[in-house]
């Protein structure tokens, strides 16, 4: 079973003009890693506009819609850091942590997720962080979970 967390899919210095170019990064890196086809990146920009997933603290976890799951191959998640921050809908964004689930996977991923990013001292140190081997080691309890 491929990583819930590919190192490649953490990208720690990208920058974007606003909320959709973030996205769509983020469904690039999800592509790159063979979570997803290209036709997952638009339903994850489709599911923003109806459902925005901007969670506080300076992070947002964009995913696709429930038509778009059948353009997931695995589930994965990536993560783009944006150190100048992105206008999500008047919140500075400096954290995207992307999400690709079959079936209810997204549910438990999104709770574990929460969990770690909706924690101030946590968000602080993924959003500040310039090192994947740390931005793995923080997020390894949610992918740990989810894979159990």
């Amino acid at each position: 079973m491929p990583d819930l967390l590919d190192r490649a899919a953490i990208r720690l210095d990208a920058v974007a003009a606003d909320r959709d170019e973030a996205i769509r990064q983020c469904g690039h890196a999800l592509v790159g890693v063979g979570a997803v086809d290209a036709s997952y990146i638009e339903a994850m920009v489709e599911r923003e506009r109806s459902v925005p997933t901007y969670v506080g603290e300076g992070v947002a976890i964009p995913h696709g819609t429930l038509e778009g799951k059948d353009a997931v191959r695995h589930d994965a998640i990536c993560v783009l850091r944006f150190p100048d921050g992105v206008d999500w809908d008047g919140h500075l964004v400096k954290l995207c942590v992307g999400i690709a689930a079959k079936g209810d996977g997204h549910v438990r991923l999104l709770s574990e997720l929460a969990q770690i990013l909706l924690d101030p001292d946590s968000a602080r140190a993924l959003r500040e962080s310039a090192n994947v081997d740390e931005v793995v080691r923080l997020l390894q309890p949610a992918a740990e979970e989810v894979i159990q």
